[in-house]
């Protein structure tokens, strides 16, 4: 009689590495506080012993990713090698950043792309008119989907039911006075947003800011991530975004999709 097979729960579980899952949550508890951190802090925030945060710590500065002198703890540059990793080996940041590069310079605006991650939108890359990073979003920064061009535009990949659901049970926090924050009225928005193919997001995320964003697809039609521009509200209409911005980001996304695998 042949042996049953594991089921694939059994497998994950037994497949789970409890001290490496430790170690990556230690290391996201940095910046929690501004400067370096105690091992105490860094105990508390990763919900750990402290003597296993010890063991964490020296093992990861080991490794280069922290220094510390057994009191306080800091990252070092040397982590920024798991971002770039990221960076160099997605194809999405490969394929559109000649996109934003193009897109920007044609509308003298910075230009970016974003991806959910959970209930966060992160920004993986952007263009800037003569590669001037001086200002917008950095790679890397995250912001609520719920509140931002970029978010809504790829939420739209849900249907109603499953749309509703998730932004039931996502915090949704209110970032400034004009932030939407009621489950019906966001996903009435997004149905909108959806059926008219883009996100325009006024000073919700941020004030004084507004920014439009489009989804783009693969070749299947999926939705795998979004592309924006946006402007201060005192120097850009919300009907420039529209008339100006949105031809350009619609006409990039659609370059695209047929060599997004």
């Amino acid at each position: 009689m042949p042996k049953l097979k594991r089921s694939e729960t059994d497998e994950r579980a037994t497949d789970f590495v409890e001290a490496l899952d430790r170690g990556l949550r230690l290391l996201q508890c940095f910046g929690t506080t501004a400067g370096p951190m105690t091992l105490s802090d860094l105990a508390r925030a990763a919900d750990l012993p402290r003597a296993t945060a010890r063991r964490m710590l020296f093992t990861l500065q080991r490794g280069g990713f922290v220094s510390g002198d057994g009191k306080l703890f800091s990252l070092t540059p040397h982590v920024l090698t798991l971002a770039a990793s990221y960076l160099r080996s997605n194809q999405l940041v490969a394929m559109i950043q000649p996109l934003l590069d193009r897109v920007a310079t044609a509308a003298n605006e910075i230009s970016s792309l974003a991806v959910l991650d959970g209930d966060d939108v992160v920004f993986i890359a952007r263009g800037s008119p003569a590669r001037v990073f001086s200002g917008g979003l950095e790679i890397g920064y995250r912001l609520p989907a719920f509140c931002t061009s970029v978010g809504r535009a790829m939420l739209g990949q849900l249907d109603d039911a499953d749309l509703a659901a998730r932004l039931k049970a996502m915090t949704r926090e209110a970032l400034t006075p004009q932030t939407v924050t009621d489950p019906k009225a966001l996903l009435a928005r997004i149905v909108a947003d959806r059926a008219q193919g883009y996100s325009l997001v006024d000073r919700e995320a941020e004030p004084h800011f507004r920014s439009i964003s489009v989804p783009v697809r693969r070749y299947d039609d999926v939705i795998v991530a979004a592309i924006n521009m946006g402007a201060h509200v005192d120097r850009v209409p919300a009907q420039e975004l529209i008339g100006r911005f949105l031809p350009l980001l619609q006409e990039g996304a659609e370059s695209v999709r047929s060599q997004l695998l």
